[in-house]
């Protein structure tokens, strides 16, 4: 069983409170920071996160309750939106175990293409339920004794001026095995 809530609006600050305490307590996590930095830097033709798909700081501090990765140095490319506007939803499963993971996932990938399919953008966000201190926060917001997992911003996502060019992919026959 999964369940799906639709924070408030009002639960925003609650939540960037969360995003900031993850952080905090990520602060000296080196292995979390090298992975980061594995991701988005010394980008590579075939993985990882080329500059051009960071955030700038404007972006950054639009959006409070993400990740904060590196930033990119380029310029603002939503200048139209002032603040982040998104839904925050929650997946939640009754506990944590290997087939709560797998079914959270599979509802996550349901929801996902259901909001691509009505024109919606999806940003999801498993930092702050990677530690018990944010996770408790979650579940407090959610009102619910479940397991956070997940939570996918959801929203319109505006234009943007300056398209950067497409992050590279991974061919098919490097990513898929038939057996």
């Amino acid at each position: 069983m999964v369940t799906l809530d639709i924070l408030a609006d009002d639960a925003r600050p609650r939540l960037v409170e969360a995003a900031r305490l993850t952080e905090s307590l990520r602060s000296r996590d080196d292995f979390y920071h090298q992975e980061i930095q594995w991701w988005t830097a010394s980008f590579r033709l075939a993985e990882g996160v080329p500059s051009s798909a960071l955030i700038s700081e404007s972006e950054r501090r639009r959006v409070q309750v993400n990740r904060r990765f590196r930033l990119s140095g380029y310029g603002d490319r939503r200048t139209a939106t002032p603040v982040d506007e998104s839904s925050i939803l929650v997946l939640s499963t009754p506990e944590d175990t290997r087939q709560d993971a797998l079914n959270c996932g599979q509802v996550l990938s349901t929801v996902l293409l259901d909001c691509t399919a009505t024109g919606l953008a999806t940003c999801t966000m498993t930092h702050m339920t990677e530690l018990a201190t944010s996770r408790d926060i979650i579940r407090q917001l959610t009102e619910r004794e479940g397991m956070p997992q997940v939570l996918i911003r959801v929203g319109i996502a505006p234009p943007i001026e300056n398209l950067p060019p497409p992050t590279p992919r991974r061919s098919v026959r490097e990513v898929l095995e038939f057996r």
